[in-house]
This record gives C-alpha cells, sequence and structure tokens, in this order.
C-alpha cells in the first residue's frame, strides 16, 4: 500500500475562480455538501450550514455536534457576527474542581471540561434568519453521509490514527469514555486510509435536530441523555444549563490596515489577538516578505499581543476593561515601542493544540460567510453521548484555577475562546473571509496570511502556501520543513530559539474566498491538509 503523507516533491496549487458561487473547507465530501444545497437554490449561509453540518460527520477528529462556533455573515452590504460558544454549568465551582484536581489545572478530558455546545443552536440562527432553503434540507447532505458512510482521506486518516493510539493512553480506565471507543474505532481499532466510515448514531442525532429543529437537542431526548450522562458520571450539568442556553448576535471587531478593513469576532473569541498585532505591524513598513526585518516584528508584535489577550480576553460580560481599549491607536503605539533588535521575553503564555474545522462559502447574490466551528483538542473531552454519537468538546481546559485570573473558572462563563473568523473588506465593499484552522495558531495565521495578501501582494493561494512559522512560548518559534534557512539563522541571532517542525500539520489549516470588482470569486484552498474548493 503506498504512503498517502509522503509527499518528496513540491506541489504548487493555482488559484480558483468561479462566478456563481464557491464553497472552500478541508473536506471535499464536506464542500461536495455546500455545493449541492447550492445549486438547490440555496445561498450561501444555507450551503455554511450544510458544510458545517457535514463536517461534523466527515471530520470528526476536529469538530461535532458538541462543538462551539463562530461566524461573520456577509447580506446586503453589512457583517454581522454570531458567537456560539457556550458557557460552564451552574454548577461547577472553582474550588471543587480544585480540589479534585491532581496538578492545580483544569483537566484537559472527561466531564470537567465540557461547556454547552453552541454549534448546532448556532446553525438554527443562521437558517432563521438568513437561509433560503429549509432548516431540515440543508442537513439531508450530512444524514446521508452519517448513513451510507464515507472513505477515509489521507490526512483525516492519519489524525484519526494518531487520536485513537493518544486516546488509549488518555482514557485508559475512565468509564465515562467508552463510548468513545464504541463509536469512533473498530472494536478499540483505528480506521485508516479508505476504509468506509458509518456513523448511525450520529445520524439519528441529525434526523432529530432536522425534524425537530434545536429544541430537542438543548430541552428534548439529547438534552435528556446529556443531563442523566453528567450526573451519573460525575459531572456538573443541569437540564437549566441546556435549556436556558442562546447564541449571541454581535457587533464585529475591526481595524484598517493598510486600506483595508479586517474583522474579527470580539472576545470571548481570540480574533483581538490578530487585530492587536496588526495594529502594531502597520506601526511600520516592510519592503519585502523574505527578509529578517519583516520576520522579526511579526513574531513580537504577536507576543505582545497574546500577553495582552491573556491578561483580558475572557467571557465579555466579567472583562475588566473594554476590549476597544485594545485597539486604539495609542496603545497600538505604546505597544510598538516595545520592539527592539532583540527577541523579547513576554508574559509567559502557554499555547496549546487543538482541533478545529474552518469553511467560506460565497454565492451570486453577494452573501458570504466566514465559519468555525471545534471540539478543541481533536475529538475533544472523550465523552460522547451514549445512543445519540454527539462528542463533546473540552472548551473548559483554558479555564484557570487561579481566581485572581481574569479566565479565572465560574458558573455560566465562556472562557478564552482560540476559534476566529475572518473578514477582509474595502471601502465598505467585501472582498472576503478568510481563516486559518489550528489552536494558538490561528491568530498568527492570520497576521501572516494577510501580510502576505495586502503587504506582499501573494495571490490567495500563495499566501495561504508560503512556508510558516508559529511561536510557542517564551522566545521559541517552530517553523515548517520548507522555511528559509537564511531566516532561521538569522532569527537566532537576535535571539529567538528556533527549530524546524518535522511535519506542517500544526501550522493551520486555512481557506480564502476573494471577490474581485466584476464579482468574480477567487479561492485559495490549503495545502497542508485534505482541503479543495467546489465552485460553479
Amino acid at each position: 500500500m503506498f504512503d498517502t503523507m509522503y509527499q518528496p516533491y513540491p506541489s504548487n496549487r493555482y488559484c480558483i475562480t468561479a462566478r456563481n458561487g464557491m464553497v472552500a473547507s478541508g473536506s471535499n465530501l464536506a464542500i461536495a455538501a455546500g455545493l449541492e444545497i447550492l445549486r438547490k437554490g440555496g445561498n450561501a449561509i444555507d450551503a455554511a450550514i450544510a458544510t458545517a453540518a457535514a463536517l461534523t460527520v466527515v471530520e470528526p477528529t476536529a469538530n461535532g455536534l458538541g462543538s462551539d462556533a463562530f461566524a461573520l455573515v456577509w447580506v446586503k452590504d453589512r457583517l454581522y457576527g454570531l458567537n456560539a460558544s457556550g458557557y460552564s454549568p451552574k454548577n461547577i465551582s472553582l474550588q471543587d474542581v480544585k480540589e479534585k484536581s491532581k496538578d492545580g489545572q483544569m483537566p484537559r478530558y472527561g466531564w470537567t471540561p465540557v461547556m454547552v455546545p453552541g454549534a448546532v443552536k448556532g446553525w438554527e440562527a443562521l437558517s432563521k434568519r438568513f437561509g433560503k432553503l429549509s432548516f431540515k434540507e440543508v442537513l439531508e447532505p450530512a444524514i446521508r453521509y452519517a448513513e451510507e458512510g464515507y472513505p477515509l482521506s489521507p490526512m483525516l486518516a492519519s489524525l484519526w490514527e494518531r487520536a485513537v493510539g493518544l486516546n488509549r493512553k488518555r482514557f485508559d480506565g475512565q468509564k465515562e469514555c467508552e463510548e468513545w471507543f464504541r463509536v469512533f474505532t473498530k472494536n478499540g481499532e483505528s480506521y485508516h486510509f479508505g476504509e468506509i466510515v458509518k456513523l448511525p448514531d450520529h445520524a439519528k442525532t441529525l434526523r432529530l435536530i432536522a425534524e425537530n429543529g434545536s429544541d430537542v437537542f438543548y430541552k428534548g431526548e439529547i438534552a435528556e441523555q446529556f443531563v442523566r450522562q453528567s450526573q451519573r458520571d460525575g459531572g456538573y450539568f443541569s437540564k437549566e444549563d441546556l435549556s436556558e442556553y442562546d447564541v449571541e448576535w454581535v457587533e464585529p471587531i475591526s481595524i484598517n490596515y493598510r486600506g483595508y478593513d479586517v474583522y474579527e469576532i470580539p472576545p470571548n473569541g481570540q480574533g483581538i489577538v490578530a487585530l492587536m498585532a496588526l495594529n502594531i505591524l502597520k506601526r511600520f513598513s516592510f519592503d519585502k516578505k523574505e527578509d529578517i526585518d519583516t520576520y522579526h516584528k511579526q513574531i513580537e508584535a504577536i507576543k505582545i499581543a497574546f500577553a495582552n489577550a491573556k491578561h483580558y480576553v475572557t467571557d465579555p460580560g466579567k472583562m475588566k476593561i473594554d476590549h476597544n481599549e485594545l485597539l486604539k491607536d495609542e496603545f497600538a503605539c505604546n505597544q510598538a515601542d516595545l520592539i527592539c533588535d532583540k527577541a523579547l521575553l513576554p508574559e509567559q503564555v502557554e499555547l496549546s493544540k487543538s482541533g478545529t474545522v474552518y469553511l467560506c462559502t460565497a454565492d451570486q447574490e453577494g452573501n458570504m460567510v466566514s465559519y468555525i466551528q471545534s471540539n478543541y483538542m481533536g475529538f475533544g473531552s472523550g465523552i460522547v453521548l451514549e445512543g445519540y454519537g454527539v462528542s463533546l468538546q473540552n472548551r473548559g481546559t483554558d479555564f484557570s484555577l487561579d481566581e485572581t485570573k481574569a479566565n479565572a473558572l465560574e458558573p455560566h462563563k465562556k472562557s478564552y475562546h482560540t476559534i476566529i473568523p475572518g473578514f477582509l473588506a474595502k471601502d465598505g465593499k467585501a472582498i472576503g473571509p478568510f481563516g486559518v484552522m489550528g489552536g494558538y495558531m490561528q491568530p498568527q495565521g492570520h497576521v501572516q496570511v494577510l501580510m502576505n495578501l495586502i503587504d506582499f501582494d501573494l495571490n490567495p493561494q500563495m499566501a495561504l502556501d508560503a512556508p510558516r512559522w508559529q511561536w510557542m512560548e517564551g522566545k521559541k518559534i517552530i517553523v515548517e520543513p520548507d522555511f528559509p534557512k537564511e531566516i532561521v539563522q538569522q532569527l537566532s541571532e537576535k535571539g529567538h530559539e528556533v527549530s524546524y517542525a518535522q511535519n506542517r500539520t500544526s501550522f493551520g489549516r486555512g481557506q480564502i474566498i476573494w471577490r474581485l470588482e466584476n464579482g468574480v470569486l477567487v479561492g485559495g484552498t490549503e495545502s497542508r491538509t485534505d482541503s479543495n474548493i467546489a465552485c460553479y
């Protein structure tokens, strides 16, 4: 059998163009679902929901029906923001979790880091406000994939195999995680490339949602199983945690970067990290991309932005400052002054890996969607609702058990959130959606991709394909295997601790749709994963 991950030769992709509609995501099957809905007369919002629902089936290594989600939606010359992230259960307490914690940190797996999932409610909210087709109709492709099965692609198979190996160690002896192995393995063994996966419980749940709306998930039989299983296995959930949950329509935040308006979702999302970094970087001029000054300043700006975000960002109702203060020019100028010729050692920030899916869509009416959803760390918490196939996220992992911290654990609180959709506009007109998946890599990816587009005039595909760096902590940087060696040497001379990564999987997976002035859509899709673009 050939090695599906062996890539001895450089591979270049060209931009994709279309006139009537476009769907981009990390899964060919998911984009086929979105395209199917566009061809049936649905709009970009319908296509986004269909793609997102399909991704819970065909990429469960990163998201599921237990995910959170954020979206930026361009409709009739206006941008809307949707925050479909959940909160912690009302019966949880910092003191109780701290007493049970073995290391003084929030647990990563099991019921404790599970929060109310927002994605399903988010799909329905998008459909009700902007969709053309029925909610039931846009879920049909996902149901079909779950019932009939689908073959594993190369990257998906690799991530699946890795997750099974890790989860054998993580969940050993944890009875509450047994359902994960029943649903996502073959008698404890991983699925592999080319094998067909069927998820009948997942299909059953999608059908219930399609026929009854999100109430069945938050107030009906699925919610009942959620609470019953949580209470049986030591979780903190009550029925009110789910029944009282709703998504929030929010005003996107933005800065102007060299004539372009860059939009992100406001806190509790970390999109503000990308905006703070860009706000710092626009104080400088950059002559060329492959230059030590460019990379050094990018890295320093990201470190400063993360230090500020980790200090302030949490549930917006709990933040001690107005987040707009962090985007003011005076603040940015002061932060830019901190950058010197050598690598800084910022306030300690621990960065985690994650599992996330990003997609973007556009239609011939001018509607565009930037959408992202995630179970956080791969498959998430390891908890799967018995009989329903719902894998639950572990977003609560990002809470602190230090009550003095802004992101300290509290009941019914939203945590600092890593997933961020992006959107670009100019002179009041939409340019298009963009995003880069990958935990704390996401704002770093946004900055690098946007500078590739705006500062260095790269097309959307090349802006994504360009080698990336990733700040890890302190002065530690990792770079992709094809990153320029001379830049690595020069970064080291400035005090950065640089090492080459063995592969490209941790450097984000992005998508871009760019609308030209004549209405033609230009798409770029990530070469780091099984992604593609469908259009017509």
